[in-house]
């Protein structure tokens, strides 16, 4: 059977749903070729109903490239193979956790605008996460075109134009970001494995080759300038990305498969009754093949 892509924001080339597609059975190179294609051209594809395993989920994300690892922070519900990342509020004993545990807390820090592993030297290039359990309210994933919001933007309120910011320099780091919305909640030793990295704050995707902003929670400052004009350009740079019209919002339904670009996206995820309803999320990740500088 044909595939079907249906754009999700009519009027846009932003999120689009895939239908006729079942990733518990192997995949023709026509079929992947037709997925891909779609996937560069909309940068977020939604599958409805894919109730797959952590091997499947695996095959498939590898066709697009060599998979990141787990840091380990949660391998809990029977996840054994390092490429997947679990991130839910359940914990092994599969009961709800407390809100204030610190797996809980750690995980808030996804509430905030982000592209995934921008704290790394290498950048990610692609996110899929599984839906296995969502709450019936809240929860929901944005996600924020920032192509679309870079071609659009018209120069910031203090005059800065696209030419001015082109060759900066930004410092994205996980300890930054994570303080913002929890704390401090790394040990003295994993602030020293996760050392604050450089990434250009307008980079070129490697496959479209299109523009984007290279921003979001991650990233600190701009090197070279005083610090609180570059954080007053960064969150102005964030905002604008996500205005309503260059946001699609995702509610999930249950075996939901989601997948995004990160050269092309930030998303973030909305908080939910975390202390009645379970939420089980399993991510692979698509390493980026260069850094950004």
């Amino acid at each position: 059977m044909k595939l079907i892509i249906n754009p999700l924001q009519p009027g846009t080339d932003f999120a689009a749903e895939v239908l006729n597609l079942d990733l518990q059975k192997p995949l023709s190179e026509e079929e992947f070729s037709s997925i891909r294609d779609a996937f560069y051209a909309f940068s977020v594809l939604v599958l409805r109903n894919q109730n797959i395993n952590d091997d499947q989920q695996i095959e498939f994300s590898e066709r697009f490239g060599a998979l990141e690892t787990s840091l380990g922070f949660d391998q809990y519900g029977g996840v054994t193979r390092p490429e997947i990342s679990r991130i839910s509020n359940v914990g092994n004993d599969n009961q709800i956790r407390p809100h204030d545990h610190e797996k809980s807390r750690y995980h808030r820090g996804n509430n905030l605008w982000h592209s995934d592993s921008s704290f790394k030297p290498i950048p990610a290039n692609i996110s899929l996460l599984s839906g296995r359990e969502v709450p019936p309210v809240g929860g929901e994933t944005q996600f924020a075109d920032t192509r679309a919001a870079y071609d659009a933007w018209p120069g910031s309120t203090s005059g800065v134009m696209k030419n001015d910011i082109e060759e900066l320099i930004c410092e994205h780091s996980i300890v930054f970001s994570r303080q913002l919305i929890v704390g401090d909640i790394f040990t003295d030793d994993e602030k020293r494995k996760l050392k604050p990295v450089r990434q250009a704050l307008i980079r070129k995707h490697s496959e479209t080759r299109r523009k984007v902003f290279y921003v979001g929670s991650h990233c600190h400052f701009v090197e070279g300038w005083e610090y609180a004009r570059s954080r007053a350009l960064i969150t102005e740079l964030t905002s604008w990305i996500t205005r309503p019209e260059f946001v699609y919002s995702h509610k999930w339904q249950p075996l939901d498969f989601v997948m995004w670009d990160n050269q092309a996206v930030l998303h973030r995820g909305n908080p939910w009754p975390d202390e009645d309803y379970r939420r089980v999320m399993h991510r692979t990740t698509v390493a980026g093949q260069s850094p950004t500088v």
